[in-house]
């Protein structure tokens, strides 16, 4: 079972900026062309969990409308890891986020519907205060 591992929660002010980090002990995350897909989920108390942000083992990426032009999605194949930088922070983005992967690229329909996702992390604390 391919695990996943996210890190770079935490708590900031209204305007300030976090880094998310997803890696897997195994080199599978960020191998250009192997097929290997990886978004990032939110989940906030009482809420449905929703796709933030997505990316293909090419690089082609993905937002939400909610997070467009704040956040960046990015891969770095060295480290094995698939970011999530998040700039311009608002109140509403506090959640618990996820990393997801998959075999394969869902499409653009789908990709935001965490049913297609197979692999999860353990979810990372977001808060932004006003």
């Amino acid at each position: 079972q391919l695990q996943l591992l996210e890190s770079g929660g935490g708590s900031v002010q209204a305007g300030g900026s976090l880094r998310l980090s997803c890696t897997t002990p195994t080199s599978t995350l960020t191998h250009t062309y192997n097929g290997f897909a990886v978004a990032w989920f939110r989940q906030a108390p009482g809420k449905e969990r929703e796709g933030v942000a997505g990316t293909d083992s090419y690089g082609n990426t993905i937002y939400s409308d909610s997070v467009k032009g704040r956040f960046t999605i990015s891969q770095d194949n060295a480290k094995n890891t698939v970011y999530l930088q998040m700039d311009m922070l608002k109140p509403e983005d506090t959640a618990m986020y996820y990393c997801a992967g998959n075999w394969g690229w869902p499409g653009l329909a789908e990709w935001s519907d965490p049913n297609v996702w197979n692999y999860w992390g353990q979810g990372t604390q977001v808060a932004v205060s006003s």
